[in-house]
């Protein structure tokens, strides 16, 4: 492994860092978060047309940069900085490379590379709060998470005239302003018993009022604002399979795969919101004064703060290892790192509030935002020691058996 960055690399993190500083502060954070998108459409433009974020990881044919997991898990670094409101996560990061893997080649042509140009955004739907299970990082996504045949879930029926959706998907990551959903559904019955992908669109690439019949989609009030959510409701809409028709394929590895790569991409924001937060304390306990001298300058101070350090610095190496090796094509390593990642923007976003004293718990005051972030995070896409658990379980590290290398 390199451990250095390339000069391109080090261009994505430059530019992005200082367009998000002159453009995503936390007032403009808190202005983004309330309109209806639920961030800056201004924003999302420059992001993908100046700088083509969305098409980061694409292949050039699809309209895409060429680059890798890793050059998008430091541009997700930057923007978890700032706490930029974006489609990106959702659309890059989850739906697109699932498009790009199991999508036929018109979809591909027809789809990625509007999703590249930053015309159209993408979302993943998957049954009920059952995301962390699908994308394999908090269990065996071969289940029957996404309905098993039973009520609930959401269940696909096979007609004359294609393939139509009935169900329920919460926890969907900006679903209520998305173009394109790619939903996760229970199709065979208990005979043939299988999870395929569907798309919703209609000829316009929207869904929802004035799109897919039958389909709504609410936003929902969530704990950290700055990652929008909505509840996703299907009643007989009518979509198209993900791929060729007739075509077997491995739904549940795609995920998983794709569920590695959306971690190591997490635990690099979760590291960059951890670094911004530690800077802003650093720089708080330099200024406040108690007993005539700075807080910053009592050893007690000095040795929490040089523990977060630490421990912001063993998540920053985690991830970058994990965007690396899934760039290489080694699995299971971006669950650990969002562990580590997220446990470090925990604590350091705790350790602020505490530090920054009365003016840390105000809403005025911007560490409550970081500490929504890590708790709605953990929330998403962990618990830690769920995350932790399921990778010791697929090392097999306590199941008495060979222990895997």
């Amino acid at each position: 492994m390199d451990a250095t960055f390339t000069a391109e690399q080090e261009e994505i993190r430059r530019t992005l860092r200082e367009l998000l500083l002159k453009r995503c502060g936390p007032e403009e954070v808190r202005t983004a978060v309330r309109t209806e998108g639920g961030y800056d459409s201004a924003l999302w433009e420059t992001l993908a047309q100046q700088l083509g974020l969305p098409g980061l990881a694409f292949p050039e044919a699809y309209g895409g940069v060429g680059c890798s997991v890793t050059e998008l898990a430091l541009a997700s670094e930057e923007l978890g900085r700032s706490l930029a409101p974006s489609p990106l996560l959702a659309t890059a990061v989850l739906a697109a490379p699932l498009l790009l893997a199991l999508g036929s080649e018109d979809q591909r042509a027809a789809l990625l590379p509007r999703i590249a140009s930053g015309e159209l955004t993408a979302a993943l739907a998957v049954p009920g709060a059952s995301l962390t299970i699908a994308l394999g990082l908090t269990g065996d996504n071969r289940g029957d998470w996404a309905g098993g045949g039973r009520a609930g879930g959401v269940q696909a029926r096979r007609t004359d005239d294609g393939w139509r959706l009935y169900g329920q998907a919460d926890q969907v990551l900006d679903g209520h302003s998305a173009g394109l959903l790619l939903v996760a559904a229970h199709t065979g019955g208990f005979a043939r018993s299988r999870t395929l992908l569907f798309l919703v669109r209609d000829s316009l690439g929207r869904v929802g009022s004035g799109g897919s019949p039958g389909a709504t989609r609410v936003r929902l009030t969530s704990l950290d604002e700055t990652r929008s959510q909505a509840r996703v409701q299907l009643r007989d809409v009518e979509a198209e399979l993900l791929g060729e028709e007739g075509e077997s394929s491995d739904v549940a590895g795609v995920l998983a795969s794709v569920g590695d790569s959306a971690a190591a991409v997490l635990a690099a924001e979760a590291v960059g919101a951890a670094d911004r937060v530690l800077e802003r304390t650093v720089e708080y306990v330099k200024q406040r004064e108690q007993f005539g001298r700075a807080i910053g300058s009592f050893q007690a101070v000095k040795h929490r703060l040089a523990d977060l350090y630490v421990q912001v610095q063993a998540a920053r190496s985690a991830a970058y290892y994990a965007a690396w090796a899934t760039a290489a094509g080694e699995e299971r390593v971006g669950g650990l790192a969002l562990a580590q990642a997220l446990e470090a923007l925990r604590i350091t976003s705790s350790e602020a509030v505490q530090l920054h004293g009365g003016i840390g718990f105000t809403w005025e005051h911007e560490a409550h935002l970081y500490f929504k972030r890590a708790a709605g995070d953990e929330l998403l896409f962990g618990p830690v020691h769920r995350l932790r658990e399921h990778a010791a379980d697929a090392a097999r590290l306590f199941g008495g058996g060979e222990v895997a290398v």
